[in-house]
């Protein structure tokens, strides 16, 4: 269902193309066998390939969010956001410093389809992987 290179989407096609995505920290030398209790909750527009698609985040910006959950810390909630040269980013409202968006590694071009892993730079300068462990529709 990816469009063309059009500049703008209706609301009603691009709201169809929401979806839920959990991510979780896959596997690392802190974290052998990964955790569920560390990730990510998104909100974003998902072509039917699992693409992130820019003109609908575009026509949504303030419906494209990001929940960070990482046990004992408290939850972070932002924005999905595009930077200068299309990298995709987290940024989160409150207690976020512009200039330490979380990036995400070539999120242009990976899917977002249970068991593909993305890698996102956090906050802390550290490059780490989440494994997609879901992607539904919103209610």
């Amino acid at each position: 269902m990816r469009t063309a290179k059009s500049k703008s989407m209706s609301v009603a096609d691009a709201t169809r193309l929401l979806r839920h995505v959990r991510l979780e920290l896959a596997r690392d030398h802190d974290f052998p066998n990964g955790s569920p209790e560390r990730g990510y909750e998104l909100v974003a527009p998902l072509d039917d390939d699992g693409h992130l698609v820019p003109e609908a985040w575009k026509t949504l910006r303030d419906r494209c969010r990001v929940k960070r959950f990482w046990a004992h810390e408290a939850t972070e909630v932002g924005h999905i956001v595009r930077k200068p040269g299309g990298h995709w980013a987290f940024h989160y409202d409150i207690h976020g410093d512009p200039d330490h968006d979380e990036t995400g590694f070539h999120l242009d071009t990976h899917r977002f389809v249970p068991g593909e892993y993305v890698s996102i730079k956090e906050q802390d300068g550290v490059m780490r992987t989440f494994r997609v462990r879901a992607v539904a529709d919103l209610d």
